[in-house]
């Protein structure tokens, strides 16, 4: 299946772009994404942590994604 992944912050210089799309097995998971992401963008590594929302939500990695979800990738957030 294919993934459309929007990217905020620095995540769109680490995919070198605001999205990317990746051809991806069914059933795969959160965890099984990050996976992914970090295998095709090894740069993705170097962040300590970030988020994935699925529809507009905070994911769990044991989130189940489908070919119709929405994803997206969270950098982590300072502020002050």
């Amino acid at each position: 299946m294919n993934i459309k992944i929007l990217a905020f912050g620095i995540v769109k210089e680490l995919l070198n772009g605001s999205s990317t799309t990746l051809s991806l097995q069914g059933g795969l998971t959160v965890a099984e994404l990050k996976t992914q992401l970090e295998t095709a963008y090894p740069d993705m590594k170097k962040l300590r942590t970030y988020m994935v929302a699925v529809n507009d939500e905070y994911a769990e990695d044991n989130l189940v994604i489908h070919p119709e979800d929405e994803i997206a990738i969270i950098p982590p957030v300072s502020g002050g």
